[in-house]
């Protein structure tokens, strides 16, 4: 039994958060420095950006977990403390700081940055906001500490669960940031999960590398993949469970509610695209693989010229075809049926491979909704996938045309 529960990052017992302004970010009505910090050690695991070029706190976030151990993380935005000289030293002193402050050991403090690429960052600000941070450390804190590591997200993005494991109550929640810079693989952004649920450190990296191939590495907003993605996941197992140490229906359940939560981030981050009207999420089904459905979403849900489409509640499904045309899966072109949903209802727009006489005014109804399913069905196999993403719009230009200045 699993059901959404309120709490985000703070509905599993023994985490805290909080969420200040400290002067990174001009804007003072803006919070941009985050803390989340579990009252026991806490078994930890994380997956990281493909970009080659990485932040510097992902380097120190991995040297700190690599015993599969955290009790905190620290995460300021404004700036994303990439491709700066000091930039490991900032990010040593980001933990330091949480050390001197809660005791906790600096290499147990995960550390996360969000911002402007190449700016140079100081600890002053951090430094001087440390003791109102600390302080406001709170049970209830989820929703600060989301607004905390915003850059242009419009809204703060939180989910979480509640479920049964042999008997005793475990929650999972987290919380993210993502708005641009968003395409796989990882999906760029920041996501902080925790969890009350007993389970090793190997199990917990098992479970978090094998679930973000189908959930983060499934979205795209612009095509552009960022320095600091990071996906950190903190198990502190005060549900009383017992620890799951292999894979097993415990395990399996553990993932599935795993799965909940990320797939509610996806669909946050996804619809909250920088200039975004819409969310997207494409459906494939009746792949031969599960390579071919995945590659196929992917595709489809990339194309700009679809998601302008979209923008204009155009039902131009020869663009899902072209998409799906040079995403170099092995499909039978002639087979394939595409169709768009919302709310609205459900509207047939082609039939293996070949358009069909449809109502232009009822296509429109539907995709002048704010989620949009574009349904593919390839018609020769059993695998399905699907991917999210949002419209392109005339406010994503406005909005990266001055995002440093």
């Amino acid at each position: 039994m699993m059901k959404l529960i309120e709490g985000g990052v703070t509905a599993a017992q023994g985490f805290s958060a909080s969420g200040i302004h400290c002067g990174i970010r001009r804007n003072t009505s803006k919070n941009d420095l985050s803390l989340i910090v579990s009252s026991t050690p806490a078994s930890a695991a994380a997956v990281y950006t493909t970009n080659l070029v990485k932040g510097a706190p992902l380097t120190v976030t991995k040297a700190h977990i690599a015993d599969g151990k955290a009790r905190a993380i620290i995460c300021n935005s404004g700036n994303a403390n990439t491709c700066n000289a000091d930039g490991i030293e900032i990010a040593e002193g980001m933990a330091a700081l949480v050390a001197e402050k809660t005791g906790i050991a600096a290499n147990d403090v995960v550390v996360a940055s969000t911002g402007v690429i190449g700016q140079p960052l100081s600890l002053d600000p951090i430094r001087n906001g440390m003791d109102e941070l600390v302080g406001k450390l709170s049970e209830s804190g989820s929703r600060d500490a989301a607004l905390g590591i915003m850059t242009t997200d419009t809204v703060p993005k939180e989910v979480a669960v509640e479920f049964t494991l042999g008997g005793k109550t475990c929650r999972i929640g987290g919380i993210a940031k993502g708005s641009g810079m968003i395409h796989p693989n990882m999906a760029t952004m920041l996501v902080f999960i925790t969890t009350d649920c007993a389970i090793a450190p190997d199990l917990l990296q098992k479970a978090l590398s094998g679930d973000i191939q189908n959930t983060f590495n499934m979205i795209s907003i612009d095509g552009d993949t960022s320095t600091n993605d990071m996906v950190v996941v903190l198990a502190n197992g005060l549900a009383g469970n017992a620890e799951i140490t292999s894979e097993g229906e415990d395990f399996t359940a553990f993932m599935q509610a795993l799965n909940t939560v990320t797939v509610g981030l996806c669909r946050m981050i996804a619809g909250d695209g920088e200039g975004a009207t819409k969310l997207l999420e494409c459906q494939v089904s009746g792949a031969k693989t599960l390579s071919v459905a995945k590659t196929v979403a992917k595709s489809v849900i990339c194309s700009s010229l679809l998601k302008a489409a979209m923008f204009g509640a155009d039902a131009n499904w020869g663009r899902v075809l072209c998409a799906i045309g040079y995403s170099g899966a092995d499909v039978d072109v002639n087979k394939i049926d595409v169709s768009f949903k919302s709310n609205k209802g459900t509207i047939d727009v082609c039939k293996n491979g070949a358009g069909i006489a449809f109502s232009e005014e009822k296509a429109k109804e539907i995709l002048l909704e704010k989620e949009i399913e574009i349904l593919v069905a390839l018609n020769d196999g059993e695998y399905s996938s699907t991917a999210w993403g949002c419209d392109l719009t005339y406010d994503y230009v406005k909005i990266n045309g001055d995002y440093r200045t």
